[in-house]
């Protein structure tokens, strides 16, 4: 049986094209790691986001409570002892 013997062109062309499809491979196996990787963060960020979200609501409600007139004026008379004004506190001005 007789080998061909390979010249360094053929060598070098086969090396190189083994060398680009490793190249190639790593690369596309990086890219999908990376969106695989990209897609876990998005969805931690969007859980992140809806229970800020649900935070917000809270605090919206909680502070609609807080400044509610009825509860503004019970503070008002009971805490800080105050009344309503009389006739001759009130002034008026014209602007």
């Amino acid at each position: 049986m007789v080998h061909k013997k390979y010249t360094k062109k053929e060598i070098a062309a086969g090396v190189l094209a083994s060398l680009m499809t490793i190249i190639i491979l790593t690369f596309y196996l990086w890219h999908i790691t990376e969106n695989i990787r990209l897609g876990y963060e998005i969805g931690r960020c969007e859980n992140s986001l809806q229970t800020l979200r649900e935070e917000v609501k809270k605090l919206e409600a909680k502070k609609a409570s807080l400044l509610s007139l009825e509860r503004v004026e019970k503070t008002a008379r009971e805490k800080l002892n105050l009344t309503e004004p009389k006739e001759g506190q009130i002034i008026y001005e014209d602007f």
